[in-house]
């Protein structure tokens, strides 16, 4: 008689009680099981090399490593390595970003727990399961531009407040450059000056305050 396989959930979270609710839940599901646990992204990737687990909930905001360059990292050794986000950030960024990594749902932590489960289950089968939420807002970030690394450092710069002249010398560049720099960031951000352009990075997650 073939023995049912048991789906093994590895969780990476910061904040210890979350991961205890999240592995209380799993560990009280039939068929599932607590493979791994750990708040560091680094250590995630070594955990998940010597676990090898099913399924991967993964928050955003971690010491060490970020959730998505976690993923990235343990994606480049096993690509068909399965992630789901759980996490408080429901911009559409975050959400594009993760997703781009590798990802396979983005789910916030006031989820249901019967949307998690299913989640899971949904996630081990071989599925993407976002919901219509989070769907919306991807397919509104697909619209935009990808802004380069260039334009990320302007960009936290403008939001730190810094004048051209103190963007200038940041990044070694003349203010003329600088300014006509700034001109191509509000095209692709859609904005008009330089508070659009902060408002809109903060409103789509493009860059947080720490």
């Amino acid at each position: 008689m073939k023995t049912k396989s048991i789906i093994r959930v590895m969780l990476v979270d910061d904040h210890p009680a979350l991961r205890k609710g999240l592995a209380a839940l799993v560990q009280s599901e039939p068929g599932m099981a607590v493979a791994a646990e750990t708040g560091d992204g680094r250590e995630a990737v070594e955990q998940y090399r010597g676990v090898r687990p099913d399924v991967v909930l993964m928050d955003l905001r971690l010491p060490g490593f970020s959730g998505v360059e976690a993923i990235m990292e343990i994606r480049k050794e096993f690509p068909a390595a399965r992630f789901i986000i759980v996490t408080t950030y429901d911009t559409d960024e975050d959400i594009y970003r993760a997703i781009h990594a590798g990802a396979q749902s983005y789910l916030l932590k006031d989820s249901s727990a019967d949307e998690i489960i299913k989640t899971i289950r949904a996630v081990y089968a071989g599925g993407v399961h976002l919901p219509s939420k989070m769907a919306e807002r991807l397919s509104e970030r697909m619209g935009r531009e990808n802004l380069n690394l260039n334009e990320m450092a302007l960009l936290e710069l403008l939001i730190k407040g810094h004048t051209n002249k103190e963007i200038a010398d940041a990044l070694s560049l003349t203010e003329a450059t600088v300014k006509f720099r700034l001109r191509e960031l509000f095209i692709k951000l859609g904005v008009q000056d330089r508070t659009e352009a902060v408002v809109s990075a903060l409103r789509h997650g493009i860059v947080h305050l720490e």
